[in-house]
């Protein structure tokens, strides 16, 4: 097959090209930085820019599938991929997977990730949507500040418990749907095996590392004052703080089978990341 990959860098995009490209496809590689692309067998770099979302659409004439997710500090989610579902509608793509969050499906309509998923829902297209909990890579990426400097995760979350997902298995799932036709125009939630609170990472961190790494539930105040300080902008800061408290109300807490069922194989548990990746916490 020939596919499309939007956000072909990202944490779960780079991966969904390398599983491609390991089973044999070719993979059309949407990035802002064609040029930094690495160089490989049956992969094409595309030039594709959230800022401009219409540039590079017409790739689509070429593929036969695409997967779509948008990227993360920007929340006009409907802006930035709708021109490429308007595109994909023209061409008649065969599959469009769509990634957007756990819990879109209980938005507004005019919520811009619920918008899109009910505009693909309506587009006529073969497609599936996949909706992720909480990525167990936070912990290296957006709360890797607080562990690094103070042996601490900070985040409003309380004692709520989460399944949180592995990147790897997002990817795998997506993978698995743009490659069958089983599951078609089904939308899937995507969690881990088992649902731990922010105290309990912290142990798991702490075990795997040596180290003692313990949890503070800050309030969404200071959790905003910290995504500012990172350089996200307001918008998207509020957004983050918005689903920080659906998930200390308890709604990240739920074990869906949906990776085992698409993949057949069971998600990655915590303590396997921790360990995996436990030089990132000893940097």
């Amino acid at each position: 097959m020939k596919v499309f990959v939007y956000g072909a860098t990202g944490s779960i995009g780079s991966k969904v090209v390398e599983g491609l490209l390991e089973r044999g496809h070719e993979v059309f590689a949407g990035t802002r930085h064609p040029e930094k692309g690495k160089k490989a067998a049956n992969l094409h770099w595309v030039l594709a820019d959230a800022l401009q979302p219409s540039l590079g659409v017409e790739i689509l004439e070429k593929v036969d599938a695409g997967f779509f997710i948008s990227p993360p500090g920007l929340t006009d989610q409907y802006a930035i991929l709708n021109p490429w579902l308007e595109k994909a509608k023209s061409v008649k793509l065969n599959k469009f997977v769509l990634n957007t969050a756990m819990g879109v499906d209980f938005a507004p309509p005019e919520v811009p990730f619920r918008k899109l998923e009910l505009a693909l829902e309506a587009s006529g297209l073969s497609y599936n949507i996949i909706r992720p909990n909480w990525f167990m890579q936070n912990f290296q990426t957006y709360w890797i500040g607080g562990i690094l400097k103070d042996k601490k995760i900070y985040f409003p979350g309380g004692d709520a418990k989460v399944s949180f997902i592995n990147v790897k298995d997002i990817a795998a799932t997506a993978i698995s749907l743009l490659l069958t036709d089983e599951y078609k125009d089904q939308a899937f939630a995507l969690t881990g095996k088992e649902a731990i609170t922010h105290s309990d990472v912290a142990a798991k961190l702490s075990k795997a590392t040596g180290l003692s790494i313990s949890y503070e539930d800050i309030t969404p105040e200071d959790f905003k004052k910290s995504l500012l300080g990172a350089g996200l902008p307001e918008d998207y800061a509020d957004f983050m703080v918005y689903i920080a408290g659906s998930l200390k109300e308890g709604n990240s807490s739920p074990i869906i089978d949906s990776v085992k069922k698409v993949t057949g194989k069971d998600p990655v548990a915590f303590d396997e990341y921790a360990v995996e990746n436990k030089k990132v916490w000893l940097s």
